[in-house]
């Protein structure tokens, strides 16, 4: 399935770093930033999570929620999220189901991917990286937003 702008993205429920289930569509207050990507604690992910981070404000002041996807178990979010001081929620997509849905599944698990999502679940903007290495920087994931919004 190609997501395209504009048109709603598939629903899905997940298991959140706390435990309890996540279903995208009753939890989104204003817009979300599904962030793909291949795992907690290695180099780039990291390097990505810290950075956002340090840009949640930002994020914060455009009434962006943050949520990270992974084909990590809870207890691993649990873990990256406390190491690193992460303020979003971290899901579980140990089926990769989710990550198919919105075509961030490939030969290694789980590729990057950022899609931002408004309340009533349409699609406003995503980018799908060619490499795991490459990702959206915290500055340009906010001029995207702003722009698409």
């Amino acid at each position: 399935m190609s997501l395209k702008v504009d048109e709603t993205v598939p629903d899905f429920s997940l298991v959140a770093d706390n435990g309890k289930p996540f279903k995208l569509s009753s939890k989104i207050k204003n817009k979300a930033l599904l962030v793909f990507y291949p795992g907690d604690g290695t180099p780039v992910c990291t390097s990505q999570f810290k950075e956002l981070r340090d840009g949640a404000k930002q994020f914060e002041d455009l009434g962006v929620e943050v949520i990270g996807i992974s084909g990590n178990d809870t207890n691993s979010h649990q873990a990256f999220k406390k190491k690193h001081n992460l303020p979003f929620t971290l899901l579980s997509d140990t089926e990769a189901q989710v990550s198919k849905d919105y075509d961030c599944h490939g030969w290694f698990g789980t590729k990057r991917g950022v899609f931002l999502v408004d309340k009533e679940m349409v699609l406003k903007y995503s980018r799908i990286e060619s490499v795991s290495i490459f990702k959206r920087t915290v500055s340009e994931l906010i001029e995207s937003i702003k722009k698409h919004s």
